[in-house]
């Protein structure tokens, strides 16, 4: 994989999916996403799995949507896309939330899932 333009495809049909499940308020939809031991670091302490990150999901507010810009994008081996991006979390009775988020994804089979998960804020 060494075009930006796969790199970008590869991200944005993994991250529109995990934007539908956030934006819907379906933690089990969005932990599918990621691998059985993926490590996530939200804004809380971090997880390992998909039992950790469904628990997450579920506990953010009803009303909550995302939006996010890619910034950079690396393949660091075949099977990796390295992502780093902007988002946006909206709420109904908040302010924005402006984050940054690293991922990885790997391609497990003929498919890809988020294997790392990393939210940043520089506030």
């Amino acid at each position: 994989m060494t075009s930006d333009k796969d790199r970008e495809t590869v991200l944005r049909d993994i991250l529109d999916r995990w934007k539908a499940g956030i934006d819907a308020h379906e933690p089990q939809q969005v932990a599918a996403l990621f691998t059985e031991d993926a490590i996530f670091q939200g804004l809380h302490p971090y997880n390992v799995g998909r039992p950790g990150i469904a628990a997450y999901y579920a506990s953010q507010p009803p009303g909550l949507t995302a939006a996010y810009r890619i910034l950079e994008t690396r393949a660091p081996a075949d099977d990796l896309v390295l992502g780093y991006l902007a988002v946006d979390f909206s709420f109904r009775d908040r302010p924005t939330l402006h984050v940054y988020l690293s991922v990885l994804v790997r391609r497990i089979g003929e498919g890809w899932l988020i294997t790392h998960y990393q939210v940043s804020r520089l506030d």
